[in-house]
């Protein structure tokens, strides 16, 4: 006859070789990863809700449907993740963004959005987002975006990456326009409140060559009067 189950001998717990006293066992405690969400259209909010608390490892502490309240949330609990909607009511997620930025928030921040243009993924990440995926993402590629984000890794998908590059190069030639060196001189001369005679009378240049550098000014700044000209180039550290 077979021995009962409580009739069989226990094997007695692992023993240490030095002290003779039983092992502890360590037993497996992932870091949990604290998330708040912010979307304005409920099912979609609810549905990532739903798949990162599935993942096991992430807990959903709080959920907004506007942007302020997402911002008086995040700075209260202090989240390692927030995933935002880019548009959202009121404050939209780059404002949010920006705000925790301003003020050193170390939560980390993953944006989605409807849109995939260029300019809005160049923005997302230009004001500090940790992440950027589009609203047709997988479930599993927001838990893993989450995960990732969460170890300091920045997100970006690859069917964005390639707009992405050109968005850069393009600001960056954008930004740093190539100025004559009249052209540096009558911008200037504007930045020191001179009038367009005054300028021509300073450089022994007629007043219609100013003119005409002031307008080629305008050009390459993208910009239409001497004040934003003026502006823009202080923004693109072109004045001193």
């Amino acid at each position: 006859m077979k021995a009962a189950i409580e009739d069989l001998p226990v094997d007695p717990a692992p023993q240490h070789p030095q002290t003779k006293g039983p092992i502890a066992v360590a037993t497996p405690n992932p870091v949990r990863i604290r998330v708040v969400i912010a979307d304005d259209h409920p099912l979609f909010r609810e549905g990532i809700s739903r798949a990162l608390q599935l993942s096991g490892f992430i807990d959903v502490v709080a959920e907004a449907e506007d942007g302020q309240d997402a911002l008086d949330i995040i700075r209260r609990e202090e989240p390692d993740v927030a995933v935002l909607d880019m548009r959202m009511p009121g404050l939209d997620g780059i404002a949010v963004l920006h705000a925790l930025v301003r003020d050193h928030t170390p939560t980390r921040v993953l944006l989605l959005s409807a849109f995939t243009d260029s300019p809005s993924v160049y923005r997302a990440i230009e004001e500090g987002a940790s992440g950027f995926l589009t609203k047709d993402s997988k479930r599993s590629e927001v838990v893993e975006a989450v995960r990732a984000i969460s170890r300091g890794k920045t997100v970006v998908p690859p069917e964005v990456t390639a707009g992405l590059a050109e968005e850069i190069r393009a600001r960056r030639t954008h930004s740093a326009p190539t100025l004559s060196e009249r052209e540096r001189q009558v911008l200037t001369g504007m930045a020191r409140g001179l009038s367009i005679p005054q300028i021509a009378q300073e450089l022994f240049l007629g007043t219609s060559t100013v003119k005409t550098h002031t307008q080629r000014l305008y050009e390459k700044l993208n910009v239409s009067d001497r004040a934003a000209a003026v502006a823009e180039a202080m923004r693109r550290g072109l004045l001193e």
